[in-house]
């Protein structure tokens, strides 16, 4: 039976695995929040100036086993961003560093230079 999560939730990816506990299954869980940008913008990796606007951005964590408490680890984050021409119409996941979103929200804060 497939239940509606939050986006808190964590979600399912995978089976358990051998060396998993049979009482805690692996977990990986996906959180997205939305990012604003008031000024035109660039983030390292992306080969081109993003126009200002509200970007989704999915941070991917896994559950580190062996602890007696519910601990997780950023192991992806990827924004959301319109596709490069002439695809303006795509959308594009592109993986990221969130030091460089920090440092892209940062330089946003401060104003174009």
């Amino acid at each position: 039976m497939l239940t509606k999560t939050r986006e808190s939730d964590p979600v399912l990816i995978g089976s358990r695995g051998p060396r998993a506990s049979p009482r805690v299954p692996d977990l990986t869980r996906s959180r997205r929040e939305t990012v604003t940008f008031r000024h035109p913008f660039r983030i390292k990796g992306i080969d081109r100036q993003l126009q200002p606007g509200a970007y989704e951005v999915v941070t991917d964590e896994e559950l580190i086993e062996g602890l007696s408490f519910a601990s997780f680890r950023r192991v992806a984050t990827m924004i959301m961003v319109p596709g490069a021409p002439p695809h303006r119409q795509s959308i594009e996941m592109i993986s990221i560093s969130p030091a460089d979103l920090a440092d892209a929200q940062q330089a946003d804060a401060v104003g174009p230079p």
